[in-house]
């Protein structure tokens, strides 16, 4: 058994823009479920940074 076998091994890198032809209906499906996830974090991210923008606003507010 190798030490790599031992490491979790890395979860496939999506690069937008990437030609998808290649990619069989399986990966392409796996793909979109990603990407809804990627999407759903990017989402939060942002509204937890819109409200603390807006927490500071409010605080130097005149």
């Amino acid at each position: 058994m190798d030490l790599e076998d031992l490491l979790p091994k890395p979860k496939p890198q999506i690069v937008v823009g990437e030609k998808l032809e290649a990619l069989s209906v399986s990966e392409l499906e796996a793909r979109i479920v990603a990407l809804r996830e990627e999407i759903g974090l990017v989402e939060g991210e942002l509204e937890s940074k819109r409200a603390r923008v807006a927490a500071a606003e409010a605080l130097f507010k005149d």
